[in-house]
């Protein structure tokens, strides 16, 4: 348990003023998840400003504030003043960290993600008590909540880091200076902002930054810009391991879902087994045995109007190329009935957009996809490359969608895959309601 106090805290945020002499035992941002031993970071966000709820923290019995500024009629010996709360946050978790006694891990990547991470945990836990990030926590403030919420019993833990610009995950692998760091793979995800794949290549390459000289790079050889973060990779240590389709196409895996995304994660989790010495077996059992969180491509088995259909939710992200891998993994799959893509638009791709829409279209085209649903003014694109064989249809939204889906489209012994951009397509709508409304 994190255990803290106040002359403690001034120290590690580096700074000197007279406030009470307390011990908090944890740190919360929200200002609804605090008691009487919680320090209170007051972050302003986009919607947001923590500063407004530090009178309600402090009757509930919060005994210390961080605070940018001072805030009137409030008792200053249980306010910490400091310059940008988020910093402070970060000092904080920091600190936590360099408690830790266990191997951490820390990863990133374009697609694929959370998965990876919680196949990482998943296999690791089968040797020894395994701690991982939260969901997604993986942004500027999930990495420090992560990293104050360590469990210092845990041999190994894995911190998940995302980004949209140059800059982010130098700051987060900062706080978390990982003994072992993983760029799993390149994609142009993010890239409105970024502009191009080399800057999504650097940005995801300072995840190496926070390593030791003898700390680990772990990194995908098959990626795109491999060189660009290999070549980064070596400014920070010389201790790599590249990880490719040639390297490990040798070892046996009996995966549930054998779409070569899913390969790919297999080979980073036992790229971490090999460097900690732990037995190979006992690893691949575990990665044989592994789901996807719900979201990611996990299958659902659903009885709709006595009808059995197959659901793969993969509708947490639409980044392109992971929807084409999706694609290809729907087209491989043995199945007497037919295969169904509802797709939701993609976002954050900038100039890249059409062109990206115009390829998904062109990938199930490639591979025969009998039925496809294109949801959002973007998916237009993707409907235009298809034959005029495959059975179509368009949405401008997810507005009635459900209703054609479950009484006109589907029938015994469908696959259907749901994937598309979490928030601007909403997709991820319409597979929780499949799920809520007909999950066997």
């Amino acid at each position: 348990m994190l255990e803290l106090t106040s002359k403690q805290i001034l120290t590690i945020l580096d700074c000197n003023q007279p406030i009470d002499d307390v011990t908090i035992n944890n740190v919360s941002t929200d200002s609804r998840n605090v008691n009487s031993s919680s320090l209170f970071i007051a972050i302003k966000g986009e919607n947001f400003d923590g500063h407004d709820f530090i009178k309600d923290v402090l009757e509930k019995g919060v005994p210390l504030v961080v605070s940018q500024k001072e805030i009137p009629n409030i008792d200053n010996s249980k306010i910490i003043i400091v310059n940008d709360t988020l910093k402070a946050l970060g000092k904080i978790a920091h600190h936590n960290r360099m408690q830790y006694k266990g191997t951490l891990i820390a990863l990133t990547g374009s697609s694929g993600k959370t998965t990876t991470k919680e196949e990482l945990k998943h296999t690791l836990s089968t040797f020894a008590p395994t701690y991982a990030t939260s969901g997604n926590f993986n942004n500027h403030i999930g990495v420090p909540r992560s990293l104050l919420d360590l469990d210092m019993n845990s041999k190994f833990a894995i911190i998940e880091m995302g980004m949209s610009s140059l800059g982010e995950i130098s700051y987060l692998t900062s706080l978390a200076s990982p003994d072992i760091a993983i760029v799993t793979n390149v994609y142009p995800m993010h890239i409105e902002f970024l502009k191009t794949t080399q800057n999504i290549a650097i940005a995801k390459s300072e995840i190496f930054e926070g390593l030791s000289s003898s700390g680990l790079a772990i990194y995908n050889a098959d990626s795109l810009h491999a060189d660009i973060i290999k070549n980064n990779a070596l400014k920070y240590t010389n201790n790599i391991h590249a990880y490719s389709k040639e390297k490990y196409q040798h070892i046996k895996l009996n995966l549930k879902d054998t779409g070569e995304h899913n390969y790919y994660n297999a080979w980073v989790v036992l790229s971490v087994i090999k460097a900690l010495n732990l037995d190979i077996d006992t690893a691949i059992s575990a990665i044989n045995k592994f789901t996807p969180p719900a979201g990611r491509g996990k299958k659902h088995q659903l009885n709709i109007n006595n009808n059995n259909i197959t659901l793969i939710d993969d509708s947490y992200s639409g980044q392109p190329d992971a929807v084409k891998l999706a694609i290809k993994s729907l087209a491989n799959i043995k199945t007497s009935g037919r295969k169904i893509a509802l797709l939701g638009k993609m976002a954050e791709l900038g100039d890249y957009s059409k062109t990206a829409h115009i390829e998904v279209g062109q990938t199930l085209k490639e591979n025969n996809i009998d039925i496809v649903i294109g949801i959002c003014e973007e998916t237009k694109d993707i409907l235009a490359q298809l034959s005029p064989s495959t059975q179509q249809y368009y949405f401008p939204s997810i507005e009635g969608v459900l209703d054609v889906l479950t009484h006109n489209i589907l029938q015994n012994d469908d696959i259907l895959l749901i994937k598309g951009a979490h928030y601007s397509s909403q997709v991820f709508k319409i597979a929780n309601t499949l799920k809520e409304k007909y999950e066997k």
